[in-house]
């Protein structure tokens, strides 16, 4: 999935319950990690729920995957995973997160919680990229 085609999908719904439901089965579609992905090594700290982040370059370009113990999370790291996977590390790093939050509306409608924790997502994949272009 495109960035362009999550905002559409986005569009096509009227309230935020339905956004909810949807962000919740893109949760559901993310590959599975394995059980030494659900290690402390690709835990990402500061979340509440618990998350795991697995990257991996590929040629000049990163690859994610993830996963969480919380459907909603699991959803907003299927966000994240469409925003950031198979970008160059220099792409990820010239994201406007902020911005795709905003036109997303998910700054009006996450708990500060859960905006912490996605905040710590991001900080994981930006420190990834950074890694990335260092070696």
């Amino acid at each position: 999935m495109s960035l362009d085609s999550l905002f559409d999908d986005f569009a096509l719904f009227d309230d935020w319950e339905d956004r909810y439901r949807y962000i919740i089965e893109m949760g559901q579609n993310l590959e599975p990690l394995s059980d030494d992905e659900h290690s402390e090594e690709f835990k990402v700290p500061g979340c509440v729920s618990q998350v795991w982040l697995v990257s991996e370059k590929s040629g000049d370009r990163m690859l994610f995957r993830g996963d969480s113990d919380a459907h909603i999370v699991s959803g907003l790291v299927a966000i994240l995973l469409t925003i950031y996977n198979d970008k160059t590390p220099e792409e990820i790093l010239a994201i406007d997160i902020k911005a795709i939050f905003n036109r997303l509306g998910l700054n009006e409608h996450l708990s500060p919680q859960r905006s912490n924790g996605f905040s710590s997502m991001v900080q994981r994949i930006r420190k990834d990229a950074e890694t990335a272009i260092s070696v």
